[in-house]
């Protein structure tokens, strides 16, 4: 089945943020802070991107967030991943792994 641009797009950073929280509860600014470091700063989740995204996986029902003390003893929306969003999960990877093969195809072509 095809996968539309869009679909890539919003599947990338829902893969992300979901592989990222499966580590365990964070904060919006550590979520996107986690996975700058992880791709070693070659990918950098902004705020009106993050923010939108985290609180439509919250209605999708993929994550909770609860109020919280960040690092900084300041008050934040600790996001944490639920079975459904585990699920989602493994099918966002599955997806992912089938987009790089198909592009991997097409690179190796001659």
């Amino acid at each position: 089945m095809p996968i539309t641009k869009a679909e890539l797009l919003q599947g990338t950073l829902d893969l992300l943020i979901l592989k990222t929280l499966a580590a365990g509860p964070m904060h919006g600014y550590a979520i996107a802070q986690r996975i700058q470091q992880r791709s070693n700063d070659m990918l950098v989740v902004e705020e009106g991107s993050l923010y939108p995204c985290l609180y439509r996986m919250e209605e999708k029902g993929w994550i909770t967030a609860a109020w919280g003390k960040s690092e900084n003893n300041r008050r934040a929306k600790f996001y944490s991943l639920t079975r459904p969003g585990r699920k989602q999960l493994e099918e966002e990877t599955a997806i992912w792994e089938r987009v790089h093969r198909a592009i991997t195809l097409v690179l190796q072509t001659a």
